[in-house]
């Protein structure tokens, strides 16, 4: 029953620039990225960067449930907001595409809110503290709890070369008690680690 109140499984949404490029992840186990798109590039050689708006995706494929527009804006709001704050520590913001600068898009796919006070109380009883035990020791999701799915699309600014794109779900640990506690905590969370993540795969 636990089990079954999970999950959101993420496609290679359709409506995405980079659908067709995308490819299943063989090194993705745990399924937080399973569909990417790779080339060899030297991060290195950027310093500047253009991050668009956050789109949220409306395409049929999409994975948002019965949430509501109010709840998807404010998550878009705090994506922006927390994806602009991990990568200013490492890109200069700039307006207009030049060498040495890389344009980041990133869509909301889907999210699920919190289920009201049974997330929370998962923690505490006996089947849902024994499930998000075995979790938390996997990597995986908690009982009940949120999560959230993003694409990110990384270009050269300059010359529009797709450089790297993937579809990631990102979720608080299965013990995360504040990460259960209001509807969009766990999302929230899981934008976190997407933007600290992505901040040091281009370090």
């Amino acid at each position: 029953m636990l089990a079954a109140c999970a999950s959101i499984t993420p496609v290679a949404y359709s409506g995405l620039e980079s659908s067709s490029y995308l490819a299943p992840n063989p090194g993705d186990a745990g399924g937080r990225m399973p569909y990417r798109y790779v080339t060899p590039v030297d991060w290195r050689a950027y310093d500047s960067a253009i991050l668009e708006p956050v789109a949220i995706y409306r395409g049929a494929d999409q994975q948002f449930g019965d949430m509501s527009e109010a709840d998807k804006q404010t998550l878009a709001g705090y994506m922006r907001d927390r994806f602009t704050a991990e990568l200013s520590r490492r890109f200069a913001f700039v307006g207009e595409p030049t060498p040495g600068t890389l344009r980041i898009r990133l869509t909301l796919t889907g999210a699920k809110t919190n289920t009201p006070v049974l997330g929370t109380l998962s923690r505490f009883d006996l089947a849902g503290g024994v499930y998000n035990g075995v979790q938390a020791v996997r990597g995986g999701e908690g009982a009940m709890t949120g999560a959230v799915v993003f694409a990110v699309e990384i270009h050269d600014a300059s010359t529009n070369k797709l450089l790297a794109a993937y579809v990631e779900k990102q979720y608080p640990n299965a013990y995360n008690i504040s990460a259960s506690m209001g509807a969009l905590a766990a999302a929230k969370v899981g934008i976190d680690k997407g933007a600290e993540e992505l901040a040091g795969r281009l370090r």
